[in-house]
């Protein structure tokens, strides 16, 4: 199947979707004609699954392969994971011409990434998403990052990958509610761009009969006519991310829209200590925009019960924590996206188009947040 490729100002580069597509990395590389050590950073989870045999085939390819296991879960985006991936890097002896490969989630992605973009100002990286959640968001666009206590993503670069590879094989080992946060993304990319890829996730959802009550979108990979199905909605996702970054590298424009769902999202998700994965915060998120756009007259209540009843059916919750309503204000204020102390809102007009809003009255973003 022919890569995706992101065109952007700084770089050029294949997003590859498919079965088996890590088998193909070593050939990658030399494509690339990257020839240096590779820095291969594993998430915990997936380090003996995927990295070892990875690194064994990258070795019997005739690279040398230095490895190093992050443990799994939010907590290890931090400046201290950051800082002992740099000290590995520097007493490893790692010099310009190398690369680091992110295996693993969007953690992993984001740090690894970041490292990357600061270890001698810059080396080339190679993502190695294996969540669904990474392929179709994190992976693919050179965003890089760390938390800070203050707020989510706050501390980071931007630095595209040389290449990514997403091999839906991974995702037959992925925990269920590992894999149900990833139709998040994979949701709200219809509802920003592609009225399509939405109505065909619903068809899905319907011709399974899938709801609130049987989630769906779980891999069985006995079942072929599923996973192709999958695979062909996860690609057309992934296309969406494909074409906003190559519209808009450094989201000084279109890009913003990605960021549906997470001005509320991300704020639930901190104040969950993260107890709430990504995509779970971002589908609760995406139905309180969702009210905040009715709220504003800027779409029926139609467009609101379509996503809620695809994110019930794709086993994701939308009822918002009874968080206290000025804590996630007061996090959203300190969103990236915020501008002249104005919090710019993404929010939906139809089913694949949206607006973005700076002027939304607090009082109606109260009573879209009680609702």
């Amino acid at each position: 199947m022919k890569p995706l490729t992101v065109t952007t100002t700084s770089a050029t580069y294949p997003v590859v979707v498919e079965s088996g597509a890590l088998a193909s990395l070593p050939d990658r590389l030399q494509a690339l004609g990257l020839r240096g050590a590779l820095w291969l950073v594993c998430d915990g989870a997936v380090a003996e699954l995927y990295g070892a045999p990875l690194a064994e085939r990258l070795r019997a390819a005739g690279h040398t392969v230095h490895t190093f296991s992050v443990p799994p879960g939010d907590a290890s985006k931090s400046p201290a994971q950051l800082g002992e991936l740099h000290t590995w890097m520097i007493a490893g002896g790692i010099e310009r011409r190398d690369a680091v490969l992110a295996l693993g989630g969007g953690v992993v992605g984001d740090l690894a990434g970041f490292a990357a973009a600061t270890i001698l100002r810059g080396v080339a990286v190679i993502q190695l998403p294996t969540t669904l959640l990474s392929m179709v968001d994190a992976a693919v666009g050179g965003k890089t990052g760390i938390n800070h206590p203050l707020g989510k993503n706050l501390i980071g670069a931007f630095h595209q990958p040389r290449l990514v590879l997403a091999d839906t094989d991974t995702l037959a080992s992925l925990p269920p509610r590992a894999l149900r946060e990833g139709w998040a993304e994979v949701i709200k990319h219809g509802v920003i761009r592609d009225a399509e890829l939405f109505e065909d996730l619903e068809h899905l959802a319907n011709e399974r009969g899938w709801s609130a009550q049987s989630p769906g979108g779980l891999w069985d990979a006995a079942d072929a006519g599923l996973t192709a199905q999958l695979s062909d909605l996860i690609r057309r996702a992934v296309a969406v991310k494909v074409e906003v970054v190559s519209i808009d590298e450094f989201e000084r424009g279109e890009r913003i829209t990605l960021n549906y769902g997470h001005t509320v999202g991300h704020a639930v998700e901190q104040l969950s200590r993260y107890g709430l994965l990504h995509g779970e915060s971002v589908a609760v998120g995406m139905h309180a925009e969702a009210g905040i756009a009715r709220l504003m007259d800027m779409c029926d209540g139609d467009l609101a019960g379509r996503q809620a009843a695809l994110i019930h059916a794709y086993g994701l919750e939308t009822k918002l924590p009874a968080y206290d309503i000025d804590a996630i204000l007061a996090l959203a204020m300190r969103d990236k996206k915020v501008q002249a102390k104005k919090i710019r809102w993404v929010l939906p007009t139809a089913i694949g188009s949206v607006l973005v809003r700076d002027d939304v009255p607090e009082e109606l973003l109260r009573r879209a947040l009680q609702a």
